[in-house]
């Protein structure tokens, strides 16, 4: 079993559909999470595709990850939750 950091579900969560805006639940988080983490092949993927947002808008890019980033890290994406 991999152990998925903070950081690895902040960029998740960066990469995923949902918007600052949707005032997202824990349990919406976590499915954005996992979703991503499946689509863009695990968390290299999702870092890869954070990596070209920040080159392409990174003033937009830096917004979004520090919503991603206390999202993240607020206890909103228990592993559990995951599975939901």
């Amino acid at each position: 079993m991999s152990t998925v950091t903070e950081h690895m579900r902040a960029e998740a969560l960066f990469v995923s559909d949902l918007q600052p805006s949707d005032q997202p639940t824990g349990a919406q988080v976590a499915r954005a999470i996992h979703t991503s983490l499946s689509v863009r092949g695990g968390a290299a993927g999702c870092a890869a595709v954070m990596a070209a947002e920040y080159g392409e808008h990174p003033e937009a890019a830096a917004r979004r990850m520090r919503w991603a980033l206390a999202l993240a890290t607020a206890g909103t994406t228990e592993p559990h939750a995951l599975a939901a």
